[in-house]
């Protein structure tokens, strides 16, 4: 996953639009909008992916004009999410996902708490199926959450604890992704692989402490161990 500046083309080159939407277009298909924004790569897609600010966001809410995508997993979403949004994970979605109902013009925002690895994964693949209005919250669902913003869900009211997984993996890697999972409840993070095969994953579990075992995965390797031995040190391939 690469992140780039991108500025929405408006008419001949060396020409860009104000912050927003242009009917524009300068790459993808063509009725795809661009957006003033920096974007995300995601690996396996081409399409690039609009981080939108979060005041940019929180206006559209007001506003009624998007609709909302939660990328996390059911635990999370569950817990707590963005008032009107439904859940539809990274990558590819849910069974008889709602965002399928919608209008392929429909401006959708994705979102996690990472803070959009997962949220620009659903995007990217939401965009390379036709959908042309598609960006990503770049601050993530906890900066909505600390705001005060609207929420819904059975525990608005609790932030689970934030860790941090560092590790290593082969540097031919690099643009491929590395997961965190804790099994028992479904819950999951990803991050991508630097250039020197470096990673990190900032998890928001619920329901987990320092003794749970998380599963963390690289295309290299793949380990289990609790939580708190993870977040203690650099994982590498040592269980090969």
């Amino acid at each position: 996953m690469q992140r780039r500046t991108f500025l929405a083309a408006a008419g001949a080159a060396g020409v860009t639009a104000l912050a927003g939407c242009s009917n524009s277009s300068s790459s993808g298909t063509p009725d795809n909008k661009t957006y003033d924004y920096e974007t995300m790569t995601v690996d396996g897609s081409n399409a690039q992916v609009p981080l939108a600010p979060i005041d940019d966001v929180y206006q559209w809410f007001q506003e009624g004009s998007a609709k909302f995508a939660d990328a996390r997993g059911q635990r999370q979403y569950d817990a707590s999410h963005i008032e009107g949004a439904v859940l539809s994970t990274a990558p590819d979605g849910v069974a008889n996902d709602p965002v399928a109902e919608w209008e392929k013009s429909q401006r959708i925002v994705t979102y996690c708490g990472c803070p959009h690895h997962l949220s620009s994964m659903r995007a990217a693949s939401l965009i390379d199926n036709g959908y042309t209005d598609v960006v990503a919250i770049d601050e993530g669902f906890f900066e909505w959450r600390d705001r005060g913003y609207p929420l819904q869900g059975a525990e608005v009211d609790v932030k689970p604890p934030s860790y941090t997984i560092r590790g290593q993996t082969d540097a031919s890697l690099a643009g491929k992704n590395a997961w965190a999972r804790h099994e028992a409840s479904g819950q999951r993070e990803a991050g991508p692989i630097a250039d020197d095969g470096s990673f990190e994953l900032a998890l928001h579990f619920f329901d987990v402490t320092e003794s749970s075992p998380i599963v963390v995965e690289t295309p290299e390797y793949r380990i289990v161990r609790p939580l708190g031995e993870l977040a203690d040190t650099v994982v590498t391939n040592v269980e090969k």
